[in-house]
């Protein structure tokens, strides 16, 4: 998979969804036969996922596949009929992809991003198993002809260090942590969020010395500042964090940063924490959907487009 965008017409064997429902939270399947029959299929579930064409149009389907924040997606080929005549593909994504936008962010994963897809046709039995670096994972599939078709295994393993997040519930609160690495890692809701900062510990704790330190507060600005550690916060229409409008780039040591939200009116909401490896960083968040009053009546930290959001 070249590094260029997915939707490069001169490249017709790759794959791309160009729609999907916003707020998808609201829109996970769960079902005990696992029979996908809907083009965009979302599931939490693990289990056993089969899909025969009864159509043949040559859209671009997915199945959307999400665990906890602490888990990844494991995938396994039991069945595989579906051949390359017609542009018959389907590919694992480590991730989800829309409108040739990736999450995690391709500035947030660690690999060459061509690293990240794995495209099969015509075989008859794929043996490797493939497993997303995140919490979320993507199947996308273009069916050539009638009957053809394939079934998966879908578990989740345990990550114990978990970096780019998916979250799916509506209200969550959760620990952002680098592990002493350097490293970039976010946590998203694909809905307008209420961010909320409940404890921030970045940029000030050592890596390499243990000592107890004095509180800060909190430090605004600090990616404008020029310091190497910092929390972005901030939202965006599509997947891809790198087209984040901010609201604030955050650091420094707080165990009580108060009640203050900021308010994210956009299809993306993102907490990106940036880490240069030399401190052991850590931010824990409240994230809520924004309600309709909010949505009209506040002040908005971040504004996206209204019409975008909608589409």
């Amino acid at each position: 998979v070249p590094t260029k965008s997915l939707l490069e017409p001169e490249n017709n064997r790759k794959l791309s969804l160009r729609r999907i429902p916003p707020y998808l939270s609201s829109r996970f399947k769960r079902s005990s036969e696992h029979i996908v029959t809907e083009c965009i299929f979302m599931t939490s579930e693990e289990g056993e996922f089969y899909h025969k064409a009864s159509t043949v149009d040559g859209s671009v389907c997915g199945i959307y596949i999400v665990g906890e924040p602490n888990q990844r997606v494991e995938v396994r080929f039991n069945y595989f009929d579906v051949p390359c005549a017609n542009g018959g593909l389907v590919v694992f994504v480590d991730g989800w992809e829309l409108n040739g936008e990736l999450f995690p962010s391709p500035h947030d994963y660690p690999l060459p991003k061509e690293t990240r897809f794995r495209e099969y046709c015509d075989e008859r039995k794929i043996k490797q198993s493939f497993a997303s670096s995140s919490n979320v994972a993507l199947l996308q599939y273009r069916m050539p002809y009638r009957g053809s078709g394939f079934t998966i295994t879908v578990r989740f393993i345990r990550n114990p260090t978990p970096c780019n997040v998916l979250l799916q519930g509506f209200e969550e609160v959760y620990t952002l942590k680098n592990y002493e690495k350097r490293s970039n890692c976010s946590i998203s809701t694909l809905f307008p969020s209420a961010v909320r900062v409940d404890a921030l510990s970045v940029g000030v704790v050592r890596a390499d010395i243990r000592s107890s330190e004095v509180e800060t507060g909190t430090i605004h600005k600090c990616q404008k500042r020029g310091l190497d550690d910092y929390v972005q916060i901030g939202g965006s229409l599509g997947l891809d964090n790198a087209n984040m409008i901010l609201a604030d780039s955050i650091c420094g040591l707080n165990s009580r940063p108060g009640k203050f939200e900021e308010l994210i009116a956009c299809g993306t909401t993102t907490i990106r924490m940036v880490s240069s490896g030399a401190f052991d960083n850590s931010v824990t968040i409240h994230l809520r959907q924004l309600d309709g009053d909010e949505d009209t009546n506040s002040f908005m930290s971040v504004l996206c487009p209204l019409e975008e959001i909608k589409k």
